[in-house]
C-alpha cells in the first residue's frame, strides 16, 4: 500500500506541473506556487517509494 501512495503523489505532481505550466502565461504567481507544489508532491512521492 505504501507503494501505491508514493505513486499516487508523483502522478498528482504531475498533474500540478501540466497546471503551472499552463498557467505561466496568465499568471505568474500561481504558477511559481503549484510549480512549489509540484516538487514537494514529487519528492514526497519518490521519498515514499524508499528510493533514497
Amino acid at each position: 500500500m505504501d507503494d501505491m501512495w508514493g505513486l499516487l503523489l508523483i502522478v498528482l505532481g504531475g498533474f500540478l506541473g501540466g497546471g503551472a505550466y499552463a498557467m505561466w502565461r496568465m499568471n505568474k504567481f500561481v504558477a511559481v506556487a503549484l510549480a512549489g507544489c509540484t516538487v514537494l508532491a514529487v519528492v514526497s512521492g519518490v521519498l515514499r517509494l524508499g528510493y533514497f
